[in-house]
């Protein structure tokens, strides 16, 4: 994929990307708080931070950013031609870590979901998988 802007563009706009209260993160706090459940967000003494947290029921929701954490054939996913080293390097990085926090919250006897930011669009169906993954035991 040709990168549309130049390098110093570029730098500019990635590093304007926000790892905290993205749209996606708010939409399902929304979800799961009409839910009637309640959470923590972003617990830092559990691996990898996750985004959702609720410590009654040991669960944790990841909400994922398609291009930061490589889903797997997903066109947001698809990485710049540019610096692409770099750019392989960082997000494979990524990928072996979240995978690595998910094991060790799962050791830790915490339920894990994670929810990909292209899947919620759907409204209906993303209440229907949080619904359903709070509910299970």
């Amino acid at each position: 994929m040709l990168d549309v802007f130049n390098k110093e563009k570029r730098s500019w706009i990635m590093a304007r990307v926000k790892n905290k209260d993205t749209k996606p993160e708010v939409k399902v706090r929304s979800v799961v708080h009409r839910l009637g459940y309640r959470f923590r967000k972003n617990r830092t003494d559990l691996p990898g931070r996750p985004d959702i947290v609720l410590p009654r029921h040991r669960k944790v929701i990841f909400v994922h950013g398609c291009f930061w954490h490589g889903h797997p054939n997903c066109p947001r996913a698809a990485r710049p031609s540019s610096n692409e080293a770099f750019w392989r390097k960082k997000l494979n990085a990524n990928i072996v870590r979240d995978r690595k926090n998910i094991h060790l919250l799962r050791e830790q006897g915490w339920r894990v979901m994670v929810l990909w930011e292209c899947r919620m669009r759907d409204e209906k169906a993303l209440l229907n998988r949080i619904k359903t993954f709070l509910k299970e035991q």
